[in-house]
């Protein structure tokens, strides 16, 4: 509850507040601000001068595995908050930041498909989306120029006019072989689409092909909004504060939002707005409301649901690696993917389950990868990279493995759920994120069958040896929180974002998505920021904006 202690910041009431400085912030910021509109943003973390990530560096692989890992957990910087996950079947990986995850991702691009909005009608389960594929179609043209995307038109997965800004990244020698392979069994296959340049485009560099996506890129090539977006937010005017944790979303007497109260060293802060946007992630966003509890909202703010929250799905990936006898130089990059496969994608009832998955093949980032590819999941009857003989079978083995990813469509489940933590807390006393989260039946399903087929596509491909490397992986895909929908009993925000009940307050990410589909969600976000900030600049009727 809003207290004596809060400072108010200047006596200007902002246009909009966005609460989280990630992707969706960026995409929405810049939107705005180019509009005219006042806008602040809060984050939590800080902004890193992208020369300082480790990619380039000898011991890169040390740092992504140490203060530069996607689990908050493991980097426990004091800007993140602690995740209970001793109710979860895998981490949760996130990025406090200003460009939030986009800094660590991979750089994979891929639009929803048509039938990812409307699995109940086609499936039976789950809940169609209140939007359509069409629908999205122009914003996710318009954030495909913005975040510069390099791909090849005509992938037949998708309706015609799919066509990105820039021309795709080589396929490389690992894309090659595995195309041949793939073509031996008459299976889809595509260049891989990533948000990563092939030339120097508007704010990015030219990517130099270090294949370290993953790890942040000290290019400053990847599509990160802290190089595409927030730089130009600012330049119009944008106020963005850093070391900013959002603690609540205060009301007013008419139940409207106010703004939001932050803590920023050691002090609260009112920032009012007339428009509050959440971009704090699929973790965050919940999180937060959680914490807005008041006499209208004692469960959370816009929560007369129950679903806040509920709903969490993760995209838990497996792994199928294969070695080859031929070098295929399968450190470079992008890191991003060499080519995707939609093969196995669609429903077929004859497979045992609903909905499929994405193939991405992708690089090995370095040594400790292929040693952990080899020995860290229970792979037997190999050797090991320790002991007599290690060098000889790592000088057989590096630059010579390739991974199918296998990303599932994870359909929602309310038990898997984010709630607030009872004790632990962050370095403000804010209570943690607790992550209910256990994999479903059929997830396993759809990721044990595509296993299965990626090995026989490292079979056909020439593998001299091919295994599953991982399951239950995390991808960092944090879905479904505060689920959009037309019925205010169902849903908690409308197809727009705007949340029942609370007619000036937004959500603006990944935790809108009533289904996770099978693809990585970037694309996805980016085009919802979009469309809902373009719909406040043509005006909301319900939202009062001064002009």
């Amino acid at each position: 509850m809003l207290g004596r202690s809060v400072q108010q910041d200047r006596d200007q009431v902002a246009d909009v507040v966005i609460v989280g400085g990630g992707t969706a912030a960026g995409i929405a910021a810049l939107e705005l601000s180019s509009a005219g509109f006042d806008v602040v943003i809060l984050e939590q973390g800080q902004w890193t001068d992208p020369a300082l990530l480790p990619g380039n560096t000898a011991e890169y692989e040390i740092a992504g595995a140490t203060h530069w890992h996607p689990d908050p957990n493991v980097r426990a910087k004091p800007e993140d908050y602690p995740l209970d996950i001793s109710r979860s079947d895998l981490p949760v990986w996130l990025y406090n930041g200003v460009g939030g995850s986009s800094v660590l991702y991979g750089g994979i691009w891929a639009r929803a498909l048509p039938s990812d909005f409307a699995v109940r009608t086609l499936d039976g389960v789950a809940d169609d989306w209140p939007l359509t594929y069409r629908d999205l179609v122009p914003f996710y043209e318009a954030v495909e120029k913005e975040m510069g995307v390099a791909g090849m038109a005509g992938n037949p997965a998708y309706p015609p006019g799919f066509e990105p800004p820039l021309p795709p990244a080589p396929i490389h020698l690992p894309g090659r072989t595995m195309a041949e392979g793939m073509n031996r069994l008459g299976w889809h296959w595509w260049p891989g689409t990533n948000a990563i340049p092939t030339r120097a485009y508007r704010h990015q560099s030219q990517c130099v092909r270090y294949g370290i996506c993953r790890m942040g890129c000290p290019e400053g090539a990847k599509a990160s909004v802290d190089i595409t977006h927030l730089p130009e937010a600012v330049n119009n005017g944008a106020r963005l504060i850093k070391g900013a944790r959002v603690a609540e979303i205060p009301l007013d007497s008419r139940g409207q939002a106010t703004g939001a109260v932050y803590i920023k060293d050691g002090q609260r802060h009112l920032q009012r707005a007339s428009v509050v946007l959440m971009a704090a992630g699929g973790i965050g966003t919940p999180r937060i409301l959680l914490m807005s509890t008041s006499a209208r909202f004692p469960d959370g703010l816009a929560n007369t649901s129950g679903l806040v929250g509920r709903r969490l799905m993760l995209h838990p990936y497996g792994s199928a690696v294969g070695v080859y006898e031929d070098d295929l130089e399968d450190w470079l990059g992008p890191a991003g993917e060499y080519i995707a496969s939609m093969q196995f994608y669609e429903s077929d009832p004859d497979r045992g389950f609903v909905r499929g998955a994405k193939w991405s093949l992708l690089p090995i980032a370095g040594p400790m990868e292929a040693v952990g590819k080899w020995t860290g999941h229970g792979v037997e009857g190999r050797g090991t990279f320790y002991g007599p003989g290690s060098a000889e079978r790592m000088r057989s083995v590096m630059g010579h493995m390739m991974q199918w990813h296998v990303v599932p469509e994870d359909l929602p489940e309310e038990s898997n759920r984010v709630e607030l933590h009872p004790t632990l807390t962050d370095s403000d006393g804010l209570p943690a994120a607790a992550i209910h989260y256990r994999v479903s039946e059929n997830t396993e399903r759809i990721v044990e069958f595509n296993l299965a087929r990626a090995l026989e596509a490292h079979q056909a491909a020439g593998a001299t040896d091919a295994w599953v490397a991982g399951r239950r992986l995390s991808t960092g895909h944090n879905t479904g929180t505060t689920k959009m929908g037309h019925d205010p009993e169902t849903s908690v925000v409308d197809s727009y974002g705007r949340a029942h009940g609370v007619s000036n307050l937004y959500v603006i990410d990944g935790s809108l998505f009533p289904t996770s589909t099978g693809v990585n969600v970037t694309a996805t976000i980016c085009a919802l920021a979009k469309r809902t900030a373009r719909h406040l600049i043509e005006g909301d009727p319900a939202v009062e904006v001064p002009a």
